[in-house]
């Protein structure tokens, strides 16, 4: 097979259902090869032209709380009093870099999700 880069929305495609078709091949086959060869140039097209965007920091907050089931008062240790936690799920108030610090360690959000500005939303 002569493998190509993906330069066009066609080359995606085509590249698609070409690894669907090999999607049962066995690892360190020829066609287990192939198959490994064409996910990763498709992964790369893929994040250069459809970049996933990551959430807004309250949207991602509010993921994690409903996730673990934590309640308002179970963010209070890492935000502040539940009128502070409130004022942050409401969009009021923006996160300190304390309480980045404190959510990033308890609850396992990615930094770079909660320095988001507000108007960062896309």
């Amino acid at each position: 097979m002569d493998i190509k880069p993906i330069k066009t929305e066609a080359d995606h495609r085509e590249k698609l259902v070409i690894i669907d078709g090999l999607m049962m091949a066995k690892a360190d086959t020829p066609e287990g090869d192939t198959l490994d060869i064409l996910v990763t140039l498709v992964q790369a097209y893929e994040a250069k032209h459809d970049p996933l965007d990551s959430p807004p920091p309250v949207a991602a907050i509010k993921f994690e709380m409903e996730q673990k089931g934590l309640k308002v008062k179970d963010l209070v240790p890492m935000i502040g009093k539940p009128n502070r936690v409130y004022e942050i799920l409401n969009g009021k108030r923006s996160l300190t870099l304390k309480m980045i610090w404190n959510l990033h360690k308890e609850l396992g959000i990615p930094a770079e999700i909660l320095i988001k500005p507000p108007q960062a939303v896309n």
